[in-house]
């Protein structure tokens, strides 16, 4: 069975795979909007705690989108 962590982090892969055809950057900007529009705000602060997590295996694209997700949820 999947952690919470990592079930967050399979979710973000997936949604990254639909948007895949508007190329690397597009589908990271794609992501980052669905997650900011559509995850509840306890999944949004796990996927940015997960940053810090040295022990979370994150690929380096949902690492990307977590990164944008924390700079996008920061006040400004």
């Amino acid at each position: 069975m999947m952690s919470t962590d990592e079930r967050l982090a399979y979710m973000a892969g997936q949604i990254l795979r639909n948007f895949a055809v508007k190329g690397q950057e597009a589908a990271i900007a794609a992501t980052v909007d669905h997650i900011v529009q559509f995850w509840d705000p306890g999944m949004k602060a796990r996927a940015v705690a997960m940053l810090s997590d040295p022990d979370a295996a994150l690929p380096e694209d949902v690492r990307a989108v977590f990164a944008r997700v924390q700079k996008d949820s920061a006040p400004a």
